[in-house]
């Protein structure tokens, strides 16, 4: 179980900032999203789209499809990240690091029957992803905590599988990837999905650097990855590139001019001109 003292979750200026940022943002490609089923994703989408709702001429009708069918392909990354995590049953505890509203975590627990434990350093996430749970009667399994993945304070061992789902470009992976193995007991799972650029390309791409600077984030290269889970006891079982997978979530999106948040060119160019890949790297606690 975790522990009942939360250490502090945001320990320097650049993790303020990132709390400052998630507390105070309300996009609607998050939100008008995940108002369809209450399922609250922060992250993007996988899978082939049904484009007949481009040609939808009403509308409101063509907003609320195109709003559906996002938040269908972004429920569909949350259940392959999902079901990488087992085996699993009621018995187990899986964490759920960089929580945002609560999504992955519920989706985790209907799956499996687990109980989850969601971190995150916005309070506001935290506070309306607890409030999820108790509307769906589920808060005595399901919990979020306003704390820091990288110290989290929870009881080392104590979970089955663990997971980041676009959001190790917020911190160190050395740093995060030595808390997963902390957290995880022996054979436990960890899983991510993840931008991250190609650096068989160079560096950086101008593209990433657009991304970093409109999420405030730092992504990482794909190398460093295998080498940070290699010094702190993960070793991949699976690597899967989904970056073919995400485009159809990405052209459609662009059409979508409710949910536009002006990033879309800059994703689909860093995806096409090979710069950016998406990543689903699934690793052993050894």
């Amino acid at each position: 179980m975790p522990q009942s003292v939360a250490t502090v979750p945001a320990q320097t200026t650049y993790q303020h900032r990132v709390a400052d940022y998630w507390n105070a943002e309300r996009n609607p490609v998050n939100l008008e999203l995940g108002q369809i089923d209450d399922l609250y994703h922060h992250h993007y989408g996988i899978g082939d789209a049904e484009w007949s709702v481009l040609q939808e001429t009403d509308p409101d009708r063509r907003r609320q499809r195109l709003t559906t069918e996002l938040h269908r392909l972004e429920h569909a990354q949350a259940e392959l990240l999902a079901s990488r995590l087992g085996p699993l049953d009621a018995s187990d505890r899986v964490f759920d690091a960089g929580c945002g509203r609560g999504g992955g975590s519920v989706v985790a627990h209907l799956r499996y029957g687990c109980s989850a434990d969601g971190v995150t350093l916005s309070t506001k996430q935290a506070d309306f992803a607890n409030a999820q749970a108790r509307a769906r009667g589920i808060d005595g399994k399901v919990r979020y905590h306003h704390r820091n993945m990288l110290d989290t304070g929870f009881t080392t061992g104590g979970y089955a599988a663990s997971w980041n789902n676009e959001s190790t470009m917020y911190v160190e992976l050395d740093l995060l990837f030595a808390e997963h193995a902390r957290l995880l007991r022996r054979g436990g799972r960890y899983v991510t999905i993840t931008g991250c650029y190609n650096d068989t390309y160079g560096r950086a791409s101008r593209e990433v650097s657009l991304i970093n600077a409109h999420y405030i984030c730092d992504i990482h290269p794909r190398s460093e990855y295998f080498r940070a889970m290699a010094r702190n006891r993960l070793v991949p079982v699976h690597v899967e590139d989904l970056t073919e997978a995400t485009l159809p979530y990405w052209e459609l999106r662009k059409e979508a001019e409710h949910l536009v948040t002006g990033i879309e060119d800059t994703f689909l160019d860093a995806y096409k001109n090979g710069s950016f890949q998406y990543l689903l790297i699934a690793a052993d606690r050894v």
